[in-house]
């Protein structure tokens, strides 16, 4: 394997999928029972790891959100720090995957399969 392999690329060096959630949210718990066990797995997980917070907590460190989050769940892909798109609510598992591969692809961020 060459070391430019190894290198992560500009795009996805610093890319996280935040999810605001809080207690007792239930549509939290539905997108938890149909897709957090899988979401690290998928090329989408790998390409925009998830980062966890309560909403009526600390806002993550180091990250520039556009706009207050008001509902939970909001899942906000940033890239560097800054907020490039978001989903507020879940729409269920088979339009959450088709609005993630949206949002990600507008950001320029690649979920190609590797290995």
């Amino acid at each position: 394997m060459s070391l430019a392999a190894l290198v992560p690329t500009l795009s996805q060096a610093e890319t996280f999928l935040f999810m605001a959630e809080e207690h007792g949210c239930i549509w939290c718990a539905r997108w938890d029972a149909e897709v957090a066990d899988a979401y690290h797995k998928t090329p989408e997980g790998r390409a925009a790891p998830l980062k966890r917070f309560d909403i009526h907590g600390e806002a993550p460190e180091g990250v520039d959100f556009a706009q207050r989050v008001r509902f939970t769940p909001t899942f906000i892909l940033v890239r560097d720090g800054a907020e490039i798109d978001r989903i507020e609510g879940y729409p269920g598992e088979d339009f959450f995957w088709g609005l993630l591969d949206m949002m990600l692809e507008r950001a320029d961020v690649s979920v190609e399969e590797t290995g």
